[in-house]
């Protein structure tokens, strides 16, 4: 047993030698990693709760795309992830339909999808989070809100992204019902803001994309994107998303993040 992990240190050794890299660099670059994750998690603290209108564009590899108009509500929850409530209003086959989210740091996340043409409750098992969302290229695990222990990181490098200096940075699920293997997140250095995401699926391939832009300050301490744009690379579609009218600081309360409010929502 001596003699084995003497010969996996002597390994190790030469395959980082290999590609230039010492352990105590590599594990600089972990180090790294994890208080980027943290600090930008850190300066999206202490917002309560928001609402926000959105419009979301659907782009099929020809037609006209399909438009869902949908209001979301959110509540930041202490010791916790933060809960959503996301309520269609346009078009008409959809009008009603509601999904409730509560993100969690060390267990698994809760969904809930209200349809009302069944007027059922259908919860959405955390093996099925790789799915899309509402026929988007959004998936529901992308719904989740960012919480630092649920990844491992790695500070990869930094570089210029747009007229911003960015880093750049490797998250790796903890997660085993997870649909990627990793993801590579641009934020820039100046607010911590995420620019960019890669996501690569469990064989390693390059999945989809994500782009936020249009930036606006809140509550002069919160930024939110405008526009996200999705494009899965697998098929070819794109979803766009443009949220407007954020609200802080409402007064919402957990009792409007229950399975009882999503039959409530209109």
């Amino acid at each position: 047993m001596v003699i084995y992990r003497g010969f996996l240190r002597v390994l190790i050794v030469m395959m980082v030698a290999l590609v230039g890299i010492s352990p105590v660099q590599a594990e600089d670059a972990e180090q790294k990693g994890l208080a980027i994750a943290k600090e930008a998690k850190q300066r999206n603290l202490g917002w309560g709760d928001s609402s926000s209108t959105l419009e979301m564009l659907l782009f099929s590899k020809k037609g006209k795309p399909a438009l869902r108009e949908m209001r979301i509500l959110s509540l930041e929850v202490e010791g916790d992830g933060d809960k959503s409530l996301t309520i269609f209003d346009n078009p008409r086959d959809v009008q009603g339909t509601a999904f409730l989210s509560h993100t969690h740091v060390l267990k698994a996340d809760d969904q809930w999808l209200y349809l009302p043409a069944l007027k059922r409750v259908k919860r959405i098992s955390s093996k099925n989070k790789t799915s899309p969302f509402m026929g988007s290229e959004f998936s529901y695990e992308d719904l989740n809100s960012f919480e630092v222990e649920r990844f491992a990181y790695r500070w990869i490098k930094d570089e210029p992204c747009g007229e911003q200096n960015c880093f750049l940075v490797e998250m790796i699920p903890q997660d085993k019902y997870s649909g990627y293997s990793k993801q590579l997140v641009w934020m820039d250095q100046e607010h911590y803001r995420t620019h960019k995401v890669e996501f690569y699926d469990k064989r390693g391939k390059h999945l989809k994309t994500l782009e936020l832009s249009g930036y606006a300050l809140y509550l002069d301490k919160y930024w939110r994107p405008e526009t996200q744009s999705i494009v899965n690379h697998k098929n070819n579609r794109r979803s766009v998303i443009t949220m407007k009218n954020y609200q802080f600081q409402t007064g919402l309360k957990a009792a409007d993040f229950t399975q009882n409010s999503l039959k409530r929502a209109r």
